[in-house]
């Protein structure tokens, strides 16, 4: 994880007056383990990062924000690495890396990220977050599990979906990897 963005957290958490404890009910997590993601200890989920937000009354963006931009942001391939490493769901380990591509835009109303997509075995619990997602396959096969059902998606593809539905993307076996251009929306 990137350790600004727990230092971020704790940053706006301060600023707000809110101790350890309140923020933690507030987002519905325990205490233990925002004082782990405060610290760079752990990787917050991406529901736990929305939460966390909602429970600060600022937009997911704030934390994930580096340097203040308000002209365009430009991101080249060759500076892409993985800023920030989040997990979809805490049960489903680090199979998808995500780099941000607007963490200096500030009042963005989107998140754009890069993913690299692992392998995820089947069975473990999909995340679910309010908001929406699209994400464009842009290498590789992806399989997305959303909620009852299950959406194959080859280079090219893409699939637009309310993200309050439980859901989980993975690669189609083992050793195989893709990557994926995902936009999230989440209310503020």
């Amino acid at each position: 994880m990137n350790p600004n963005i727990g230092n971020k957290i704790k940053q706006l958490r301060e600023e707000h007056q809110l101790s350890l404890a309140e923020l933690a009910a507030n987002a519905s997590i325990y205490p233990m383990q925002l004082e782990k993601i405060e610290s760079g200890e752990i990787q917050p989920t991406m529901a736990i990062m929305v939460r966390i937000s909602r429970a600060l009354g600022t937009r997911l963006g704030t934390i994930l924000d580096g340097e203040e931009h308000y002209e365009p942001v430009v991101q080249l391939s060759t500076d892409r690495t993985p800023s920030i490493n989040l997990v979809e769901s805490e049960n489903l380990g680090s199979h998808l890396r995500f780099s941000a591509l607007a963490q200096n835009k500030t009042d963005r109303n989107m998140e754009p990220f890069f993913i690299n997509v692992s392998y995820c075995p089947t069975g473990d619990l999909p995340s679910h977050h309010e908001g929406e997602e699209f994400l464009y396959v842009l290498e590789g096969s992806v399989q997305l599990l959303y909620g009852q059902e299950t959406y194959t998606l080859e280079k090219g593809d893409s699939i637009y979906y309310d993200s309050i539905v439980p859901h989980n993307l993975t690669t189609l076996a083992e050793g195989e990897t893709a990557k994926v251009l995902a936009v999230t929306y989440t209310p503020f």
